[in-house]
């Protein structure tokens, strides 16, 4: 698989690290943003470019851990692998505990280097599949009313009809009417293939459908 135009954001406050690795990477094939704390890359926020982040553990203003956490409160998911040096090796268990994908140690191969970012790539592709199916998910429900949409969540949190009955204050067979139509509407044979839509879409997770789904 081709690396053209796949991004590396290096974080390292060493300059002659930020060049060499730099170099390497560029040379493999790989577009290189390189940053000399992360508080410039934090600064971007949601605007970053997707792509990998190869950050160094020990830097000054912010550490590598704090950057990292830093990213996901800002909503910033991106891969991120973490350079170490001698004796940082508690610290890069504790970055991967975070959620970093893997950690490499100076002076580092090629290599080794190289396989770590691929392993980023494909989480990377992986979690652009998931937002993918997530939207997909949520456009096809956009076709439900607010009355429907409810209905599926009673379904997807596992209740019978008689007990989203109950608590929507309708008939069990007003339910069962409701729910004939969510199956029509999303134009599934099952109800495991509407909750798998229900799922994707967050369903249940407070994650909001659209402002078609009205109250019916």
């Amino acid at each position: 698989m081709s690396e053209n135009g796949r991004i590396v954001h290096l974080v390292d406050d060493d300059e002659a690290i930020r060049r060499s690795a730099s170099f390497m990477l560029r040379t493999s094939g790989f577009l290189v943003k390189t940053y000399p704390s992360g508080v410039p890359m934090l600064e971007l926020g949601r605007d970053i470019a997707p792509g990998v982040i190869l950050m160094d553990v020990r830097m000054p203003e912010m550490d590598g851990l704090e950057v990292q956490k830093a990213l996901r409160d800002n909503g910033v998911f991106l891969p991120v692998i973490v350079m170490t040096g001698h004796g940082d090796i508690g610290i890069a268990v504790e970055a991967m505990k975070g959620g970093a994908v893997d950690f490499i140690e100076k002076p580092f191969e090629k290599a080794t280097m190289i396989a770590a970012l691929e392993e980023g790539f494909a989480r990377l592709e992986q979690s652009g599949r998931r937002r993918a199916r997530a939207e997909e998910a949520k456009a096809r429900l956009k076709v439900l009313t607010g009355r429907e949409v409810e209905i599926l969540e009673g379904l997807v949190r596992g209740h019978p009809n008689k007990t989203i009955a109950y608590d929507l204050g309708i008939s069990p067979r007003t339910v069962e009417i409701h729910r004939a139509n969510v199956m029509q509407k999303l134009e599934v044979p099952s109800l495991s293939d509407a909750l798998r839509i229900a799922f994707a879409a967050g369903l249940g997770d407070d994650a909001e459908v659209g402002d078609e789904a009205q109250d019916a």
